[in-house]
């Protein structure tokens, strides 16, 4: 018995040094440390800086500038396709270059005005919500004033006015004319203190 457990010992001793040894020879990971940058077969880009770049192409492309310039390119190239001397000529009568040239761009034109509409999307939907918010303050601060502003009215009615001061301050000189001692030098003066 002692045997078979000092067998049993020597070979779990084998058994972890063998585990220490593929520790060894393992790289270690660290999570407190980034993981090394992987190479990628795409080509990385920056996605906000595509945006912007595709913004302008869409702004340029709506403008009548583009719609200028595209127009006196395609007059150009079909005059020159046609008058030019025929070792210039570069694409003959059915302009099939041309063709190409013209769907490549719009091939190219359209993913890039969605991405913008799509840019633009966005902003609008963060503004709405922005707008929403501040409609919900306002709202909240016209409740908050309205409760306010009735509270003071029903505390109004508690409080003296002007006209009701003056009211009952006349009341009380009539009570003293009625009384008599409102006369001076045998004559009545009547005198309105409170017009």
């Amino acid at each position: 018995m002692a045997a078979e457990r000092l067998q049993d010992q020597r070979e779990r001793e084998r058994e972890r040094e063998r585990e220490r040894e593929r520790e060894r020879t393992l790289p270690r990971i660290r999570l407190d440390l980034p993981r090394e940058r992987r190479a990628r077969l795409l080509p990385e880009y920056d996605p906000e800086a595509f945006g912007r770049f595709s913004e302008r192409i869409a702004r340029f492309l709506g403008t009548g500038r583009f719609i200028v310039w595209m127009t006196i390119t395609i007059i150009v190239w079909v005059l020159w396709n046609i008058f030019a001397p025929p070792s210039l000529k570069f694409d003959e009568y059915p302009f099939i270059f041309l063709t190409l040239a013209l769907s490549l761009q719009a091939s190219y034109a359209a993913p890039l005005i969605l991405l913008a509409q799509n840019r633009q999307d966005d902003r609008d939907r963060v503004n709405l919500e922005q707008d929403r918010k501040q409609n919900e303050r306002s709202i909240a601060d016209t409740e908050y004033l309205t409760r306010e502003i009735a509270a003071l009215r029903m505390n109004l009615g508690e409080v003296a006015t002007r006209d009701w001061i003056r009211s009952e301050l006349q009341d009380l000189i009539k009570e003293l004319d009625e009384r008599g001692d409102g006369r001076h030098d045998g004559q009545r003066e009547r005198r309105d203190l409170f017009p």
